[in-house]
């Protein structure tokens, strides 16, 4: 009964932490909206098997996560509650697998630190109140590895096979290959490792194979045998270009996502310096799993390190190794088989010391921007500048909160590490709900809320709107696009110079309007935080 009671308020604290305020602000371009717009293009289309973009085939990703978020858009509406509630639901259900993961291979103890660890811990919050895959998709992956990790270790071996080849389908089915690329550069490193892996024959690995395949045929399967491998294949090709080159310029150095995790998984990553000194695991089954966390820390940040994109999300596989091997330290420095080192305070102390200065700096910054425009050579982030955004000075006041709050914790940490580590737990967790609430809305206007404004004015018109010079997706969501007869709908050529049949509209960045002015079909409509604005009406 008292287990339960503990699951229910893991449950309780996750919803009030994952769900207020997911509808505060507007979906951003590309990914949230990117998915968003799958799911309301399959409900208006009645298409539920393929994705679409602008009502053409999209076959970027798998249709999965899409499918949470349709159910979620007929239980809510279309709006962006709807779209990021499949992560706030996902959010919670870590938690709770956290929960039972550290309880089942450590203790009930050590168990508690993950959920709090991770909790708060600003990127893997953070993308609970997203509409992005990626949680979902992490999830799925390591609940596949923690299945795998029980067949070594139990006795009924054929249940943790199905599960961890369902789990691993469901990966697949959320994200596309990736998942198996992960699993089988993991399952390789492990072994070399291990030297072998005791406890799982080859009838097991087949066994996950199977259920895996299985589990995927759900749509791949179904798609093939109504459509043929046109769809597939070209979701296949798609796989393999984004591993060999940069995406849309979403490119970086190879140290990017060293970084993204440093900096953006504060406090979790400055503890994982506490392994500069070997340390052993008190089982054998705690050595096994630690050993598997790391091996999927570092495939993933190295693998993710090569390919050519780089975006922050691209790493967030690495939380649950990340948080789990931190957790694991703050159990252990709780329990005083081991002591803070000097290395994670210190670090403790200078990433938390710039995420507190880049807060106090942003109403700076806001307040003080007509200075600071003359010295920025960038004409679009000049124009995002002059959006009208309320700054104070008192707004100041939750980064220096912040920064003392890390002080007090991080000096509490020599002799009341307890205490400490839960200060600097609540202040995370209240700085990550201010920015979620006051800051994220302010930023978001700068950043696109004039041309969202602009393709929301268009809503339910029948006309054409379109993006000329840079990618979105946000006119096809804002504007609820709906099928078009005319097949020109999306050739922005036809729509710039051709016989159109009914008025289009236009938008670009101010870097490339002048472009766009040489039309002289195109009337200029106006200019607003870096965007410029035309019309064309049919003759």
């Amino acid at each position: 009964m008292q287990t339960a009671i503990k699951y229910i308020v893991i449950a309780i604290a996750g919803l009030l932490l994952f769900m207020p305020f997911l509808g505060n602000v507007h979906l951003f371009d590309w990914d949230e909206i990117n998915f968003a717009e799958c799911a309301r293009e399959m409900i208006v289309s009645d298409d539920y098997l393929r994705m679409q973009i602008n009502f053409r085939p999209f076959w970027e990703k798998p249709p999965l996560f899409i499918w949470l978020q349709v159910l979620s858009m007929k239980l809510f509406g279309i709006t962006e509650f709807a779209a990021r509630f499949p992560n706030a639901i996902v959010g919670v259900t870590t938690l709770l697998c956290l929960y039972y993961a550290g309880k089942r291979i450590v203790n009930e103890k050590m168990a508690q630190w993950w959920v709090l660890l991770y909790a708060a811990t600003w990127l893997p919050h953070f993308y609970f109140k997203s509409g992005i895959i990626d949680p979902t998709f992490n999830l799925f992956i390591f609940l596949s590895f923690f299945q795998f990790h029980l067949l070594l270790h139990a006795t009924n071996k054929l249940i943790h096979a199905l599960l961890s080849g369902l789990f691993l389908g469901l990966a697949v089915m959320t994200k596309g290959p990736a998942a198996a690329l992960i699993a089988a550069m993991a399952f390789i490193v492990f072994i070399i490792v291990n030297k072998g892996f005791k406890g799982v024959n080859i009838l097991h690995l087949i066994c996950i194979l199977l259920m895996a395949l299985l589990t995927t045929s759900i749509w791949f399967a179904v798609e093939v045998y109504k459509h043929g491998w046109w769809f597939v294949n070209e979701f296949i090709t798609y796989q393999i270009r984004l591993f060999k080159t940069e995406d849309a310029g979403h490119g970086g150095p190879f140290f990017y996502h060293f970084l993204v995790l440093l900096i953006g998984c504060f406090p979790a990553a400055p503890l994982l310096f506490q392994y500069l000194k070997k340390q052993r695991s008190e089982t054998v089954e705690i050595r096994n799993f630690t050993r598997w966390m790391w091996v999927l820390f570092w495939v993933v940040l190295l693998l993710f390190s090569v390919v050519k994109t780089k975006i922050v999300h691209y790493s967030s596989l690495c939380y649950f190794p990340l948080t789990y091997l931190a957790a694991l330290q703050l159990y252990r420095i709780a329990e005083k088989t081991d002591t803070v080192r000097n290395i994670s305070r210190v670090l403790l102390l200078i990433t938390g010391l710039l995420i507190a200065i880049a807060i106090t700096l942003l109403p700076i910054v806001g307040m003080n921007k007509d200075a600071l425009i003359p010295l920025i050579k960038d004409p679009f982030a000049v124009g995002n500048l002059q959006a009208l955004v309320n700054w104070s000075y008192i707004e100041t006041g939750w980064g220096i909160s912040y920064l003392a709050g890390i002080v007090l914790a991080v000096v509490l940490l020599r002799k009341q590490f307890k205490k400490g580590m839960l200060l600097l737990f609540v202040i995370n967790l209240i700085i990550i709900q201010v920015t979620v609430v006051h800051f994220t809305p302010k930023i978001e206007a700068i950043s696109q809320r004039a041309a969202i404004d602009y393709f929301k004015s268009f809503a339910g018109k029948d006309v054409y709107v379109h993006v000329l010079g840079y990618k979105s997706y946000a006119h096809l969501f804002y504007t609820k696009k709906q099928p078009q007869l005319n097949n020109n709908h999306d050739n922005e050529q036809w729509l710039l110079t051709g016989d159109i049949d009914k008025p289009a509209y236009f938008i670009c960045k101010i870097t490339q309007a002048d472009k766009w002015r040489t039309y002289k079909q195109l009337k200029e409509k106006g200019v607003k935080n870096g965007f410029v604005f035309f019309e064309r009406i049919p003759e």
